[in-house]
């Protein structure tokens, strides 16, 4: 199975998987003192996008572009330039285009910052998490909170479109605390925040430290009583909830974001990237060398690929509409379902208003504020 190379694909990521440190919760394709691969890596990624606009039969607009990681930050700047160079020449960009680079505090020097603005790049989200810097240490996170405040600084200058990314949930941060981290970053000059609560991945550094009780997590209720208030706060200082971790102010919506949301083909290129051209999921392998070897005998990367049955389209769609604060239609919602599961569906949805956890506008349903940490079950229960 190959991508459908004639999917209206408006939207690219790059992955950079090169990091100067690995922290103890990343569960991401990082990869941590690697950085003789680097050159080696940046020319499997040119190949790989030649090899996607050899099949292409006209220059795609794009309407998004997004470099994650990893920490893009460490991309050498001689080397994204070329890189720039070659999406622009593949590409149709323009000054509409969204280009997102990725970045860790610590990690980018404000001559950094003015070339990415150069070359296209006009979004920046940065890795803030915390500012604890003791918290972020003991999680092997070496970054402090002036580096934070500094970049702040620095990139207002440069970008109009701030992105910060926040963990809620982190061990030895407290109640107070986490209040304190929102009432100073709603001063920063930034138009977005995304809060994501703290996940143990399985293997991952902090998974065995908790399981030897050297770290101790705040419990559940915690962490749902500070979501709540963290939604109402944000809100007063006019960053509003659109999507269940992601707060912006009017018109700042990640809108490489909303592609996945919306289950709008985008094209991804690097290890472990992912693909989707409307109906098919596709992954690029893990494994740096085999990603590398590959490329470099003008072969295709792709691991996975899963072709998605209209049942599992329906749970996509319910999944993902439900994460955002405007919700999904009821057409989508019933969409596919038999008539026996249509009449589950509307006998769950009264129960669900009855415990105030949906509410229905001009044939859509919302989650209701206090049913986002709740929304797996919901969603469980809407596509039976």
């Amino acid at each position: 199975m190959i991508y459908n190379d004639y999917a209206n694909t408006r939207s690219v990521y790059l992955h950079w998987p090169f990091c100067p440190y690995r922290c103890h919760f990343c569960p991401f394709v990082a990869l941590a003192s690697h950085e003789n691969f680097m050159p080696r890596y940046h020319d499997a990624l040119k190949k790989e996008i030649d090899l996607f606009a050899q099949k292409v039969h006209k220059k795609q607009q794009l309407d998004t572009i997004f470099i994650g990681g990893g920490t893009p930050s460490t991309y050498p700047s001689d080397l994204l330039l070329d890189m720039s160079d070659k999406l622009k020449g593949i590409f149709d960009i323009s000054e509409e285009t969204e280009a997102t680079i990725e970045v860790n505090p610590g990690t980018v020097s404000e001559k950094q910052l003015i070339f990415w603005r150069q070359i296209g790049i006009n979004r920046l989200s940065i890795g803030v998490q915390s500012l604890n810097n003791s918290v972020l240490h003991r999680l092997n996170r070496l970054q402090k909170a002036a580096d934070v405040r500094r970049l702040i600084k620095q990139a207002s200058s440069c970008f109009e479109s701030i992105s910060i990314d926040l963990i809620l949930g982190l061990p030895g941060v407290s109640t107070d605390e986490w209040k304190g981290l929102l009432q100073e970053v709603v001063k920063w000059p930034i138009q977005h925040v995304s809060i994501y609560f703290l996940t143990v991945h399985k293997d991952t550094r902090l998974y065995f430290d908790i399981q030897r009780e050297k770290v101790v997590v705040p419990t559940d209720d915690v962490q749902i009583d500070l979501y709540h208030w963290s939604i109402d706060f944000l809100a007063q200082h006019g960053l509003q909830q659109y999507e269940t971790s992601n707060f912006s102010r009017a018109g700042f919506e990640c809108k490489h974001n909303n592609v996945y949301w919306d289950r709008m083909p985008y094209k991804g290129f690097g290890l472990g990237a992912c693909s989707f051209d409307g109906t098919t999921r596709f992954q690029n392998t893990k494994n740096l060398s085999k990603y590398l070897e590959t490329l470099e005998s003008g072969k295709e990367t792709t691991e996975f690929f899963e072709k998605l049955e209209p049942e599992q389209v329906r749970l996509e769609k319910i999944m993902l509409g439900l994460r955002r604060t405007k919700g999904l239609s009821l057409e989508q919602l019933f969409e596919h379902a038999s008539d026996f599961q249509k009449k589950m569906i509307v006998k769950n949805i009264t129960w669900l208003k009855q415990k105030n956890y949906v509410e229905e506008l001009e044939g859509r349903l919302m989650l209701t504020s206090r049913a986002f940490v709740v929304q797996n079950d919901i969603v469980a229960r809407l596509s039976l």
